[in-house]
């Protein structure tokens, strides 16, 4: 069974540094498209940013294009959100999601078929 488990969610303060990881059950990224997605309160959910199977693309939506960065371990079981200089404005529900053989990755959130449960990640002004 496909499974998605994410960590490292909490508070943030504007200009700072958080690491989301979002952990496989049952199986390797080796062909799978991940996702960042969020959604932020009374708006819809956006993608974030996404890595293809094999790292072989990344991709960012252009407000985080700079601050984030999305990279996968060397086993292919872990991919992890690296989030600097937080603004008020990343403040959303953000979570990671898996795609199989979407080649190269997307930032639609509904080509995604798997889901992590979402972490609140709230940066404060």
């Amino acid at each position: 069974e496909v499974q998605l488990a994410e960590a490292g969610g909490g508070l943030v303060q504007a200009g700072g540094s958080l690491r989301r990881s979002c952990a496989a059950s049952g199986f390797t990224f080796d062909d799978y498209a991940i996702g960042w997605f969020r959604q932020a309160p009374g708006k819809e959910r956006e993608g974030v940013s996404c890595i293809s199977s094999g790292d072989s693309d990344t991709y960012y939506t252009e407000s985080v294009n700079g601050r984030f960065t999305i990279s996968s371990d060397s086993a292919k079981t872990t991919v992890y959100l690296q989030m600097n200089s937080g603004r008020p404005e990343d403040t959303a529900v953000y979570y990671c999601a898996a795609d199989y053989g979407l080649l190269p990755c997307g930032l639609e959130w509904n080509t995604y078929d798997y889901w992590g449960q979402g972490t609140q990640v709230p940066v404060s002004s």
